[in-house]
Formats: structure tokens, sequence, C-alpha cells
């Protein structure tokens, strides 16, 4: 879900450019390995690269097969007219998430990785009661707007587009969680093949110059 901005921009610049059409299914990453993994047809897949490994050695992507597209980071958000609490450092963090009524974070790479922040900071057990788990696919953007969740936590692509909410900035460096987004290609997709040719295209495409300014603008940097 992170990328399907980015996805959809460049896309739209690609089919311009090429005359080919691109179509996409934007959905959880738990839910797209799933599918991947039990034999559906694409002609990309686009995750987590650690996930993207994951299914190039079980078998169901090309091994290889891996391009690295985008790097992206983690934001803090919370509901439009809310207090804006002090992020700029790491105890800063700490005591926003204590001081916090309710947060949320993705079940995606960055919130299992705020998870484990959490447990290294000895807090797991006391805020336990009041982490509020998006559903797959749901961006926690859009708990936060409805008030569902106080501080919430998403890759800041997923966040910057969401009506109803202030963006408070990204986690300081020091604790800041960047997720790499990588493609790979399925093993159906035939060597030699017209539709393998458009995939190489829109590969190319993604990783040139040409793709850099719409990743920027969708909260992303050149991986």
């Amino acid at each position: 879900m992170a990328t399907r901005q980015v996805l959809a921009e460049l896309g739209a610049a690609f089919e311009q450019r090429s005359g080919c059409a691109v179509v996409f299914e934007s959905v959880g990453g738990v839910d797209a390995a799933k599918r991947v993994a039990a034999g559906e047809v694409f002609d990309l897949v686009v995750l987590a690269s650690d996930a993207i490994d994951k299914l190039i050695n079980a078998g169901h992507l090309r091994a290889g097969s891996r391009v690295d597209l985008v790097r992206s980071g983690v934001a803090v958000a919370v509901r439009a007219g809310a207090p804006v609490p002090d992020i700029g450092s790491e105890d800063a963090v700490k005591r926003a998430v204590l001081a916090a009524r309710s947060i949320s974070c993705s079940t995606g790479p960055s919130g299992v990785e705020l998870a484990k922040l959490f447990e290294r900071w000895g807090i797991t057990q006391e805020i336990q009661g009041r982490m509020v788990q998006a559903p797959p696919g749901v961006p926690v953007g859009t708990l936060v707007a409805r008030g569902e969740v106080e501080l919430g936590f998403q890759q800041l692509s997923e966040l910057i587009h969401v009506e109803g909410i202030t963006l408070v900035g990204g986690l300081p460096p020091k604790i800041q969680i960047i997720t790499t987004f990588s493609a790979g290609v399925p093993m159906g997709l035939a060597d030699g093949s017209p539709q393998a040719g458009r995939v190489r295209a829109w590969l190319d495409f993604m990783t040139s110059a040409d793709a850099v300014d719409a990743k920027r603008r969708q909260g992303m940097e050149p991986a």
C-alpha cells in the first residue's frame, strides 16, 4: 500500500511515453505475498525487499529478479486540530508515545520495527492496551482522521494524502525506520515474450533519472 501513489504516478508517465497501459492492484503487503505464494498470476510484484527475497527463496519469484525501487521512512500524525507533540529526539518520541491515549502503526515492515523499538524502550506492556492495530490495507492515517487513534505511525507516503490529519514529521534520524521497496518478476513470465519486454521497459523507467521527482513527490527517495 505504501507504494500505490508513486506507482500510479509512474505508471501514468510510462503509459504516456510508451503507449503501454499499466494496471495495478494495491493490497496490504501480507495479503499480496500470500496471493503470490498461492500462484496467482501477475506480471510484476512490488513489496518490501525482505518480502521479495522470501518469495524468491521460496521459488515464487525469479532468482536474481529483485530490483530496488524506493526507500521510504516513517512519519508521525495526529488528528487535524489536535496538539502537536514534540518528536525532535528519541526521548521526545518516547514521551509522546507514553502520553498518547491510543497509538497505531501498520501491519507492514515499519510496524514490526516499531514494535521492536517499543520493546527496546521497555514500554511494550505499558502501552499494550492502547495499541490499535490498523487492518491490512487500511491506512493508519484514516484511523487518526476519524479520531479512533491519537498518535499514528506509518510510511510518509501513506500519510501525505490523508485528509483530516496533521503530519507532525518524520522520526528523528537515530530511530528512523527505512524500508526499501522492490520489484520481483514472477516465475510464469516467459523469457523473450513481448510481455517480458514490456515489464523490462517498465522496470527500466522506474529506476531511471526520469522517475526521481515522482518518487520524492510521493514522500520517498530513490533506492
